[in-house]
């Protein structure tokens, strides 16, 4: 038994998966612009989110901001790349192609992009990960659509399971419990160069890559749930009801999402970050496309978006790479330089990276199909797939 998809024409893309896409590459952005304007980047956010400038009341507001985007937005966009396994994959059958075959080139290419992000210019990458799981669910694509549920189920179960033994852990040790102690001297974030973080994230390659491993279950089962989405019909006029319910638990997560970012502490945050927020995540999902359905992509927040989402790949590494220019020590060196202002500051930065960001994709898709790393990675999938004459029967 195989899974019915219906796709539209080749030549047609579905515009509410790409505003669905620009607004998850805007959302990474609202969490990620928190971990650049801290002075110890990564580190200090692993340590302590709020800094000791942050006065209360403006802390407070910090923790509020930072859990509106916490966690969801990269729930969404992990949902959305198993939407797209699922598109190639169904393209592949509907023009016997074998599968995964060409697709596991493309996870390669995917993978040496994530390299070339972490190691100059964020150490929170979230592409490498994506390759890796993309080429696992690309094989699990091949069972039964009773055994992908399961599989949903199972990889679900296991990461609620590690998680909510973590958050236990921690909030009953108090030890670690509180804020952690970060190293002495300057922060390399300030100190270094361009090329000194790049070594700085090499010598430092197993904490910052603890996160992909810790979550490995949760984006297998998020992956698979973006696909089964998909062919279930999310992004169609018969999938009312089907986005309708993903409100549903999404509004239900919602207010536990927000309590556990604002008040939850550092087991909290935890807690949000990777349980709350994927079930807010659905619910940001059925929200955004069934408004879609509504009011149609051709409004200018829809078309902005859409266009983000055309260039998803080259968006994620310019808002990354601006984030560093400014807040970084070979760049501006904000960070450092308005720590007592970090909220407001922060908050700016968003604003404006977000601006020229947008401005990016509205503009190169005047003149180009494609973004640059889009191109690149069209062009690298070409040379490494070549096929012999004929067409291969599709496994």
């Amino acid at each position: 038994m195989t899974n019915t998809i219906v796709l539209p024409p080749a030549s047609h893309r579905i515009a509410a998966l790409d505003v669905v896409r620009g607004l998850a590459i805007l959302g990474t952005l609202g969490t990620n612009i928190w971990v650049f304007s801290h002075p110890w980047g990564l580190l200090g956010m692993l340590s302590a989110p709020v800094t000791p400038e942050t006065g209360p009341a403006a802390g407070t507001i910090q923790l509020a901001l930072m859990a509106l985007t916490q966690g969801k937005f990269l729930a969404l966009l992990t949902l959305m790349f198993g939407a797209g396994l699922a598109i190639q994959h169904a393209t592949a059958r509907r023009r016997e192609q074998r599968w995964p075959g060409r697709y596991l080139w493309r996870a390669t290419l995917l993978l040496i992009d994530g390299a070339v992000n972490y190691v100059l210019i964020a150490e929170f990458d979230v592409l490498m990960g994506y390759a890796v799981t993309g080429a696992i669910v690309a094989w699990l694509l091949l069972t039964r659509p009773r055994a992908q549920r399961a599989m949903i189920a199972v990889f679900g179960a296991l990461h609620v399971l590690l998680i909510s033994a973590i958050v236990a852990f921690i909030a009953t040790t108090p030890a670690v419990s509180g804020d952690l102690p970060l190293p002495a001297g300057p922060s390399p974030y300030a100190a270094e160069s361009f090329l000194g973080l790049a070594v700085f994230r090499l010598d430092n390659v197993g904490v910052f890559r603890a996160e992909p491993v810790l979550i490995g279950f949760l984006t297998l089962a998020m992956f698979l749930a973006g696909a089964h989405l998909f062919q279930a019909g999310v992004f169609g006029e018969t999938g009312g009801r089907l986005r309708r319910r993903l409100m549903i638990i999404g509004a239900c997560a919602l207010p536990i999402d927000l309590l556990l970012g604002i008040a939850g502490g550092t087991a909290g945050l935890l807690a949000e970050r990777y349980l709350a927020a994927p079930l807010v995540a659905l619910g940001i999902l059925g929200a955004t496309v069934e408004l879609c359905r509504r009011f149609g992509t051709g409004g200018w927040i829809a078309s902005r978006l859409r266009e983000l989402g055309k260039v998803a790949l080259s968006a994620y590494l310019l808002q990354n790479l601006l984030g560093g220019a400014l807040f970084y020590g070979w760049g501006f060196g904000l960070a450092e330089l308005t720590a007592p202002w970090r909220v407001p500051v922060t908050v700016a930065a968003f604003v404006v990276i977000a601006a020229l960001v947008t401005g990016f994709a509205h503009f190169w898709l005047r003149r180009f199909a494609l973004g640059p790393v889009e191109w690149l990675w069209k062009r690298g999938a070409e040379l490494g797939t070549k096929q012999p004459e004929g067409r291969p029967s599709l496994r």
